[in-house]
């Protein structure tokens, strides 16, 4: 886990099953997880897309991804799970009431 925004396993866990499926062409080059690990650098630290550090997924790879998993609802659906997890180790019902 080479940077503080880089996901533990056990948060993959949770969030592997929630990004699409790919078609099955050839090998991917890079693994889902390094390339949501970049997303989650450029998020984190705000900086240009083609700043990434040079060991995770080139920028392009991760900007692309980025936009396709947007415009698809799989960040927001990331957001939703991981929030509504969070309100139920909470205790709090997801209508706000506690």
């Amino acid at each position: 886990m080479p940077y503080s925004s880089s996901l533990t396993d056990k948060e993959w866990e949770i969030i592997e099953p929630l990004l699409p499926k790919k078609k099955r062409t050839k090998p991917p080059v890079w693994s889902k997880r390094e390339i949501l690990d970049g997303v989650l650098y450029q998020l984190k630290n705000g900086c240009n897309w083609c700043d990434l550090p040079k060991d995770l997924p080139p920028y392009s790879t991760v900007f692309w991804h980025y936009k396709h998993w947007r415009t698809q609802g799989v960040i927001e659906g990331i957001r939703d799970v991981l929030h509504g997890q969070v309100r139920q180790q909470v205790k709090k019902n997801l209508d706000g009431q506690p």
